[in-house]
């Protein structure tokens, strides 16, 4: 299928809300086939946003499809910035290597710089893809397997003992869950503020999903009446001829404060007839608490994948959305072939307390992609790390280390949920 002068695909047009079902099909087969259950089909066609998802049409076939959802991500600083949720990509196995799936990048962020995003986000089926397209790999997660007969729970912190722990319907407490959720939205860098009807997806439990485990169970930890954190997790069975040996997996957990977190883990930790316990779903924040609370870390089988890629769309209102925990003043000259709109030279001057950006003639003091600072700029990727790999060229001596301290953060950046 060739594509125009712009690089767009003739095919390529907005979704029609009444080709949602068609288009909705070639996703389902591009990514193995495996029909969804009617209620999940449902959620996600009540979610998809029309007026931002593409079709790519080879006559009456749909061959291609994306999607991007209007999210508000927050950066550091605690700002909660406007961002593309890039989703529902796929192209057809008969129509690979045909331009397909860059017509619709070039259409999609085109769209996004119109809209004023200045992000664009996405989790990556395949992480080789994206990178050509500027998206670094800028949040990590933490998921274990954690051996509960030998690993026990240390030095737990003051007031844990002051948590309860009760059983509750994971829908019926969603109200509650959700907003505690909100409380810790701006706390953390590359947490989603969710919008009306995501919410269900935390609660979303197809007996396709669990693999044998139980239904979705969930607890809420409590003082003094209120709700200080939640955990939404399966058991899942299991028996030897030496007894029990069943798994405890953990969708999904959050907590206002230490000792509520502690509280929950506590509870995960001592279910009856389980010898293990499963971190999944998006796992956890690569820095999380559990860490310091086990006896053997080893033995906690822990390991860090890759989640949330991003993009820098518009690269001065991305840079002056965030703060930077210590002063910089630095001259990026930026590489960004996909879109050149982004490509020079940019004085970043900046704090705590906010940072403008704006285009310079001055010379450069540090040569990058946009892929890199797309990595680096939530606070989880150091910018001094990407200098090593040779990712990031300094021109002026002590420009990386003064950027690379800048763009750190005090937590570490984590995507809680999918999209």
């Amino acid at each position: 299928m060739a594509t125009d002068a712009n690089g767009l695909s003739p095919g390529l047009r907005v979704l029609r809300r009444d080709d949602w079902d068609k288009w909705y099909d070639t996703l389902i087969r591009g990514f193995g086939g495996v029909p969804e259950s009617a209620e999940e089909r449902e959620l996600w066609n009540s979610l998809t946003e029309a007026d931002r998802s593409l079709a790519v049409w080879d006559g009456d076939e749909c061959v291609g499809t994306a999607g991007a959802f209007s999210f508000r991500l927050t950066v550091p600083g605690g700002a909660s910035v406007p961002a593309a949720g890039v989703t529902m990509v796929s192209v057809a196995a008969t129509h690979r290597r045909r331009g397909v799936l860059t017509s619709m990048m070039r259409r999609q962020l085109d769209d996004v710089r119109a809209s004023g995003e200045p992000l664009a986000v996405l989790t990556a089926s395949e992480p080789a893809i994206y990178g050509r397209f500027g998206y670094g790999a800028a949040t990590f997660q933490l998921s274990a397997e954690i051996d509960t007969t030998r690993v026990r729970l240390t030095s737990l912190p003051a007031g844990t003992d002051d948590v309860r722990v009760r059983y509750a319907v994971p829908s019926d407490v969603l109200d509650v869950c959700e907003a505690l959720y909100a409380r810790l939205v701006p706390s953390r860098p590359g947490m989603l503020a969710r919008q009306p009807g995501w919410e269900r997806v935390e609660v979303l439990d197809p007996e396709s999903d669990r693999g044998g485990a139980s239904p979705l169970q969930c607890v809420l930890a409590e003082r003094d009446g209120e709700t200080v954190g939640y955990a939404r997790y399966r058991v899942k069975p299991d028996w030897e001829a030496a007894g029990p040996n069943g798994s405890v997996i953990v969708e999904n957990s959050a907590a206002l404060d230490p000792a509520a977190d502690a509280a929950l883990w506590r509870f995960l930790f001592g279910i009856d007839l389980t010898s293990s316990l499963v971190l999944r779903g998006r796992g956890r924040p690569v820095d999380d608490a559990w860490q310091h609370w086990v006896s053997d870390i080893r033995r906690c089988r822990p390991r860090v994948l890759d989640a949330l890629y991003l993009r820098p769309v518009d690269v001065g209102a991305a840079l002056e959305a965030r703060t930077y925990q210590t002063p910089v003043d630095v001259v990026f000259e930026v590489e960004d072939a996909f879109c050149p709109w982004n490509s020079g030279r940019w004085r970043l001057s900046g704090d705590a307390k906010g940072a403008s950006c704006e285009r310079t003639a001055d010379a450069a003091d540090l040569v990058l992609s946009v892929r890199e600072l797309g990595a680096a700029y939530l606070g989880g990727v150091p910018l001094a790390s990407l200098g090593t790999a040779g990712r990031v060229r300094e021109v002026r001596r002590g420009a990386l280390a003064e950027a690379s301290l800048g763009f750190g953060t005090d937590v570490a950046p984590w995507l809680p949920h999918g999209f």
